[in-house]
């Protein structure tokens, strides 16, 4: 079973669907015994990064979470669910995250000259993202494919090989990471059409 983290703060539905229309038998989880019961975790998100945290935490569900990717549980996080993975977030404030990646969460911020391109915060609206390397995740897109974004912070991993996909706003920043068994990005699969119901299928497969 596919375990959908729902603490009412993500696409939980639109999700559920993508991933049963490729072959995921994927559930919604919202206690830390059902969550055991996983055999993969997917995290959803589309909150600030604060509430969220709090949210996971008065579910019990923060710790099951971290317990479940440190033993090697494959984990899909989308937006929200790829910046809860790091350190720290600067949004509203400084939260902590669940420091299961090393880095931050920061707001887009743009020079006088990408101000000048009229770029708004938040992106949102397809966008191209390219691979660095390869990945499990990523067989059968091509790079320079095109998806889906809604977003106004982005995480800075600290290390440059959590890194294998980045996407030009204004800047290059990354759009996905992947580490052993953890793989998120921060545009939207359940909203990127074929590209990605392609990238559930792979996480279905895995």
């Amino acid at each position: 079973m596919i375990g959908i983290i729902d603490y009412g703060m993500g696409n939980l539905h639109s999700v559920q669907r993508a991933l049963q229309r490729v072959g995921g038998n994927a559930q919604p989880v919202t206690t830390a015994a059902q969550l055991i019961r996983a055999e993969k975790i997917v995290l959803p998100g589309v909150a600030g990064f604060g509430a969220a945290m709090d949210q996971l935490r008065a579910q019990g569900m923060l710790d099951p979470i971290i317990r479940a990717i440190d033993s090697g549980v494959p984990y899909l996080g989308f937006c929200l669910g790829l910046q809860l993975l790091f350190d720290v977030s600067y949004e509203d404030g400084e939260h902590f995250g669940m420091g299961i990646l090393p880095g931050k969460v920061v707001r887009f911020e743009f020079d006088s000259r990408t101000t000048a391109l009229s770029l708004r915060v938040p992106h949102m609206g397809w966008n191209q993202i390219r691979w660095n390397r390869g990945c499990p995740m990523l067989e059968g897109i091509s790079p320079g494919a095109d998806v889906y974004f809604a977003h106004s912070f982005h995480a800075v991993p600290m290390e440059d090989d959590l890194t294998i996909a980045t996407t030009e706003y204004g800047y290059t920043f990354t759009s996905a990471v992947w580490r052993k068994n953890v793989f998120a990005t921060q545009f939207h699969p359940e909203k990127s059409q074929a590209v990605g119901l392609r990238l559930m299928e792979n996480f279905v497969a895995l």
